[in-house]
C-alpha cells in the first residue's frame, strides 16, 4: 500500500526530507508520493515517517487505488535499495 498525501496538505516542506525512499516530489498544488517508490517505511521504519512528521492529522493516508501487500513492499523496499549489490 503506498501512500498518498491529501488536499489538506499545506506543503510544510516536513515530509519530503524525511522520505528514505525519495518518493515525495512537489506537485502542481501539493507534495505527492510516488507509488512505485513509496514502501510505507518498510525496510526502514516501523512506521513511516512522513505520517509521523507531518503536522496536519490525516494528511497521508493509505493510497486506496495502489494496495500492497506487507511482502509486495519488502520486495519493492529490494529492488530500490539493493539492485546495485546483486
Amino acid at each position: 500500500m503506498a501512500l498518498l498525501i491529501t488536499r489538506k496538505c499545506i506543503n510544510c516542506d516536513m515530509c519530503e526530507p524525511e522520505c528514505p525512499n525519495q518518493a515525495i516530489s512537489m506537485g502542481e498544488d501539493i507534495y505527492q508520493i510516488d507509488t512505485d517508490r513509496c514502501t510505507e517505511c518498510v525496510g526502514h521504519y516501523d512506521i513511516p515517517t512522513c505520517q509521523q512528521v507531518c503536522p496536519i492529522d490525516n494528511t497521508i493516508v493509505v493510497n486506496p487505488q495502489h494496495r500492497e501487500s506487507n511482502e509486495q513492499l519488502w520486495d519493492k523496499f529490494v529492488m530500490l535499495h539493493h539492485a546495485d549489490r546483486l
